[in-house]
């Protein structure tokens, strides 16, 4: 659904539906739909849906620092979050339908981080501040490879093997 004359925009399951469809196109088996409308408004709320076992390798928005919010919508995630060398320091389960799961999560400014859908797809509302830079959003852990790199696959499956250490 685009964005409506009247300010208004609706959270629906079409809305899910179609930004579903677009991540099952996408070779990074994942999509976002944002609610804002350029790269300087603050904040960024988007959906961000992933497919089970996309990669999006580990990152942190330190410079400038920037907190992000995920709330997970429909399905599962996990969450890792990592020291400066690349161990694993916390991993979380979020997600809807049992009352002992979180459904969200929120990090501060400077965490190593990363996420994977652990269910066919979920659907997450993410919260940062913007504006956008794609020349400063994100750093990028040297110790992880990048996404497209065949050696992802691999760290992933590390990850969701428990790994202490998936560096």
């Amino acid at each position: 659904m685009a964005n409506n004359l009247d300010g208004v925009e609706l959270l629906t399951a079409e809305l899910v539906e179609s930004v579903l469809e677009a991540a099952r196109a996408s070779p990074r088996r994942r999509m976002n739909h944002n609610f804002h409308t350029g790269p300087e408004d603050n904040p960024h709320r988007f959906l961000n849906v992933l497919l089970r076992h996309t990669y999006i390798r580990p990152h942190r928005h330190f410079n400038p620092p920037k907190a992000e919010m995920f709330v997970v919508l429909e399905g599962h995630v996990r969450i890792w979050c990592f020291a400066e060398t690349g161990n694993v320091t916390a991993e979380y389960l979020l997600g809807r339908g049992e009352s002992s799961v979180p459904w969200g999560i929120d990090l501060k400014p400077g965490v190593w981080h990363t996420v994977t859908a652990v269910s066919d797809h979920a659907v997450c509302l993410e919260v940062k501040p913007g504006p956008w830079n794609p020349a400063t959003d994100k750093e990028f852990a040297a110790w992880a490879p990048a996404e497209g790199d065949p050696r992802a696959v691999e760290f992933l499956q590390r990850l969701l093997e428990g790994s202490n250490n998936a560096a």
